[in-house]
C-alpha cells in the first residue's frame, strides 16, 4: 500500500532540482505509481502564460507586482492541486519556500504578506517533504551558461542568488524532518540514488 504525499523539490538556479524531480517522475512512472507534476509559475494552462509573464527578459515589474503574480499563479494551480491531494503522488518543481526565499530574502517584500496570501490559497492542502538542492557560485555560473535561454530570474547577480540560498537555508532549519539537503556540487547519480531512496520511504507503508 502506498501513500499519496505531496514533495517539493526547491533550490536556486542551477542546483539540479528540475533534472530530480524528472528522474522521480520517471521513477514512479516505471513503478506504476499515481503521480502528477507540476512547477512554479506555471503549471496548468492559466498558469503557464503568468509564467511566461513573469520571466520574460523585457518585463520589468516592481516586487510587490512580481509577488502577486507569483501568487496568481499559484491561484491557478490550486484546483489541480486540491483534486489530486492524497489521491496522487504530487511533486512541485518550486512552491511557498521559492516565494519566500526571492520575494522575501531576495527581494525584501514583507513576509507577513507573502504567508497571508499564501495561506489565504491554500486551504488544507500541505506540503510533506522538500528537497532542498544547494549548489556553490562557480557551479551555479557554470550550469547557467550551458543553458540556451536566459530568462529573467536567471540573470540576478551572485549575491542575490546567495541571499535566497541562505534564505531556503534558513526555513528548512525551522522543520528539519521535512527536509533533505542535496549537495548538488556531488556527483549527480549519487543524489539522484539518495533521493529516490528518500522517496521509497516516503511513498511505501511498511
Amino acid at each position: 500500500m502506498s501513500k499519496k504525499p505531496v514533495i517539493v523539490f526547491e533550490g536556486i538556479e542551477g542546483s539540479g532540482k528540475s533534472y530530480h524531480i524528472l528522474n522521480v517522475s520517471k521513477y514512479l512512472k516505471k513503478k506504476k505509481i499515481d503521480y502528477i507534476k507540476i512547477r512554479e509559475p506555471g503549471g496548468c494552462f492559466n498558469s503557464e502564460k503568468i509564467r511566461r509573464l513573469i520571466l520574460n527578459s523585457n518585463s520589468n515589474f516592481n516586487k510587490n507586482t512580481d509577488l502577486l503574480l507569483y501568487m496568481a499563479a499559484r491561484s491557478e494551480n490550486m484546483k489541480i492541486l486540491q483534486k489530486n491531494f492524497r489521491k496522487k503522488v504530487i511533486l512541485i518543481d518550486r512552491f511557498i519556500d521559492s516565494t519566500i526565499a526571492y520575494q522575501h530574502y531576495g527581494l525584501n517584500v514583507d513576509k507577513k504578506l507573502i504567508l497571508m496570501i499564501n495561506n489565504h490559497l491554500m486551504n488544507n492542502f500541505k506540503i510533506d517533504f522538500t528537497f532542498l538542492n544547494l549548489v556553490n557560485k562557480s557551479n551555479m555560473i557554470k550550469r547557467l551558461k550551458k543553458r540556451k535561454s536566459l530568462n529573467r530570474y536567471d540573470k540576478f547577480n551572485t549575491n542575490f542568488y546567495q541571499k535566497v540560498q541562505n534564505g531556503f537555508i534558513k526555513l528548512s532549519k525551522k522543520n528539519k524532518k521535512k527536509y533533505q539537503i542535496m549537495n548538488s556540487n556531488l556527483d549527480s547519480d549519487k543524489n539522484k540514488s539518495l533521493i529516490i531512496e528518500k522517496i521509497d520511504k516516503l511513498i511505501w507503508i511498511i
